[in-house]
């Protein structure tokens, strides 16, 4: 079989190690020549005692810390405006972003927009990014969005509706993946971030366009780290060995949909984090069985591929272990202790054609899903998840 011309990219410079993040300066003063850091991060975790002890490591290293914390989940672009007033303020020459996906979002933007002239508004979509970027380091604190290592940024504009900048400017220049971080992260927030990161495994495998076979590797290899730690990482936050495994199955699934996208789960997730202000990783979960029911009648066979690599049991045609991949995963969401009605979620029934009409503005998602999706459908799988 000849291969389809592909491209493939991802952040340079990966380091993984167990409570990496108390040597943070030693780390970075390796790697970067720059000593002016902001570190971006959410007030939650300077409450949860995380940030001080790296602070204090960049300070030992040689670096001027300044900190950033008014970080908020989907958080709309003033946020990302007041971070980069504050970097222009203290001459910031290097931006750190230690946190989940919302506050690494940020720092990959204020990198971005610091070093240039490009306002905001001009940088949605994808490869619109004009400038150059400040230096980046990320570490991520949920084994979820995969945010670390990929060239995207969602922010929320005006009042629901969420859009994303694409550019490979947004790619960082190291990663410390310090699994040692997530270990205080409740129950519910390992089951939704881990199922979060398995839908961006399961999306990658299957998306129409730029399905590839270095995104096919990583997320089959996601989806099977990820697959058989979610539950030991939800039982016991402490298992280093679920949570090592947990974070890196999340980053091979990031490095996977930022070469070869998501579609239509994350387009039908997005209006319901819009509207009701529902974390990320949720609203895929919420919406993750309906749309792989419907994608079934042409991803089977793919469906059926990640069935073995899951390690489902049983044998049969592609249809059949399509079908055994997508009850093991309702099964797998079930027993993590996720919400899985949208009426669990205190989303209204009244508010689902809405939601519908916002589904359709995600063009640049549902253009990647092997089945095509209408407002009609979109109205029916919100229907399915009610």
């Amino acid at each position: 079989m000849t291969l389809n011309p592909f491209g493939f990219t991802t952040a340079a410079d990966i380091f993984v190690e167990w409570g990496g993040s108390s040597r943070l300066g030693d780390l970075l003063v390796e790697r970067f020549a720059e000593r002016k850091a902001l570190l971006v991060t959410d007030r939650g975790l300077i409450d949860a005692g995380l940030i001080a002890p790296v602070k204090t490591a960049l300070e030992a290293a040689g670096f001027s810390v300044s900190v950033f914390d008014d970080v908020v989940a989907d958080p709309p672009e003033a946020i990302v405006m007041k971070c980069v007033e504050m970097a222009r303020a203290q001459n910031i020459d290097i931006v750190i972003g230690l946190g989940g996906g919302s506050s690494l979002d940020i720092a990959k933007l204020a990198a971005v927009i610091i070093g240039s002239d490009q306002p905001l508004a001009e940088m949605y979509g994808i490869g619109n990014v004009k400038g150059k970027r400040l230096p980046l380091a990320l570490i991520p604190t949920t084994a979820g969005t995969g945010s670390e290592v990929t060239n995207i940024s969602i922010i929320t504009t005006g009042e629901t509706t969420k859009m994303g900048v694409v550019s490979r400017q947004l790619y960082a220049d190291f990663v410390l993946l310090d699994a040692e971080l997530t270990v205080g992260l409740p129950q519910i927030h390992t089951a939704a971030t881990g199922i979060d990161a398995m839908v961006h495994a399961i999306e990658a495998y299957t998306s129409k366009f730029k399905k590839n076979p270095l995104s096919d590797a990583l997320a089959r290899e996601a989806l099977r780290l990820l697959g058989s730690n979610l539950l030991a990482a939800c039982k016991d936050g402490t298992n280093r060995e679920a949570r090592e495994n947990m974070l890196l199955g999340a980053m091979l699934a990031g490095q996977a949909f930022s070469n070869s996208p998501v579609a239509a789960v994350h387009a039908l997730a997005y209006p319901l984090g819009g509207h009701y202000h529902l974390p990320h990783g949720l609203t895929n979960a919420l919406m993750l069985g309906p749309v792989l029911r419907y994608n079934a009648k042409v991803a089977a066979p793919l469906y059926a591929e990640l069935a073995d690599v899951m390690g489902v049991d049983g044998t049969g045609d592609a249809n059949t272990r399509s079908e055994a991949f997508v009850n093991h995963m309702l099964a797998l969401m079930d027993e993590s202790g996720a919400p899985r009605r949208l009426r669990d979620v205190n989303v209204t029934d009244n508010s689902l054609s809405m939601l519908a009409k916002d589904a359709m503005k995600q063009s640049r998602l549902l253009v990647n899903n092997p089945v095509e999706v209408t407002e009609e459908d979109a109205l029916a799988l919100y229907r399915e998840a009610y």
